[in-house]
């Protein structure tokens, strides 16, 4: 098997991982903590995918310092959890990622959560091995969160390790994923089982609603 692209960008929630159940949970604490009222499973597609920095502010009307302040509050929650308690694989997309490898494509994490949580499940769900690169946003979400920005360095890296970044391609469920590709002429495949609306795929190069749609993406058979 060959690839169209010289290396593949994941997104992290709501791509590859799911971690619904436990950011559902530490949210209803978080905002129920600071006087807000507990979000319900719909309004997830509201959270999940953008840096929470921004989130808090977005979606409550938090100012930036408050927003920092839930934000630490949040992520200690996530601390004493465990950053892996609760997430599970999308069914097909950890021997996706496995097939690429194999297949000699370079890959990267690209994603607005934060590094260590994002090293944290990718040891956890044995991915580590088939990754070249893992980036996610520093620990305050301020400094590096933008995802335009995580691509940029998504692609530096890889850069820095030798991996041509002629060709490459995000794999994003978001608005946002769009958006940052486009500000770095990356194409991006938007896959719908992850948590969005359905306008948010304008502008992405392909959209797919299942892991062997993907694949026929980004593998085809050697000639």
């Amino acid at each position: 098997m060959r690839s169209p692209w010289t290396c593949v960008l994941w997104d992290v929630d709501g791509t590859v991982v799911d971690a619904s159940d436990g950011i559902l949970r530490r949210l209803t604490t978080t905002l129920e903590h600071f006087g807000y009222p507990a979000p319900t499973r719909a309004e997830l597609v509201h959270w999940i995918g953008p840096p929470m920095f921004e989130s808090f502010q977005v979606n409550l009307g938090m100012t930036p310092e408050q927003s920092t302040e839930a934000v630490a509050y949040y992520r200690a929650l996530s601390k004493a959890d465990g950053y892996t308690t609760g997430a599970r694989l999308f069914e097909g997309i950890g021997e996706l990622i496995a097939e690429l490898d194999r297949a000699g494509v370079p890959q990267a994490t690209a994603s607005s959560k934060p590094e260590n949580q994002v090293i944290a499940l990718m040891e956890h769900f044995a991915l580590t091995p088939h990754l070249r690169v893992i980036t996610g946003a520093t620990p305050d979400e301020r400094t590096l969160s933008a995802k335009a920005d995580i691509v940029a360095e998504a692609l530096r890296r890889l850069r820095a390790v030798g991996v041509d970044t002629s060709r490459p391609v995000l794999i994003g469920d978001r608005h946002h994923d769009v958006d940052g590709g486009a500000v770095n002429d990356v194409p991006v495949i938007f896959v719908r089982w992850g948590f969005s609306w359905p306008h948010e795929s304008e502008g992405a190069q392909a959209t797919v609603d299942d892991v062997a749609s993907l694949r026929g993406l980004l593998l085809t058979p050697t000639e």
